[in-house]
């Protein structure tokens, strides 16, 4: 292998992570909501803390609405950095595939253009 095929391979990899990043981040914004709207449907005027909303009766689904308010904030938090940190790692792999194939490139054009002189100088 290569090393422009590693490179090549790396950058996929890390486009996909990025993009399962990115559904981390969009389950924790489901499981945000839904943990809103089941403490909001529990409680007629919950506590707050922030923008959190929290319902301290021995309920059920006061203890899911929290735990699914405080598991979407951690998953919503986790898949914005992971979601960075791949992209920027990605842009990394392609920035030096992109040397690797421009020095590739530039010999096949310098040997391109030495073998046209030749021919040129065997045609006269």
């Amino acid at each position: 292998m290569s090393f422009r095929d590693y490179l090549h391979e790396k950058a996929e990899e890390s486009r996909h992570n990025e993009t399962l990043a990115y559904l981390m981040f969009l389950a924790g914004a489901v499981f945000f909501v839904g943990g809103i709207l089941e403490t909001l449907s529990l409680a007629n005027e919950p506590d707050w803390f922030l923008f959190v909303p929290y319902f301290t009766a021995q309920l059920p689904g006061a203890f899911l609405g929290l735990a699914l308010v405080i598991s979407g904030i951690v998953l919503l938090g986790f898949g914005f950095v992971a979601g960075l940190l791949y992209s920027h790692t990605r842009g990394w792999y392609m920035q030096e595939l992109q040397k690797a194939n421009s020095g590739e490139e530039y010999s096949l054009r310098e040997t391109n253009s030495s073998g046209k002189s030749r021919k040129r100088k065997l045609k006269t």
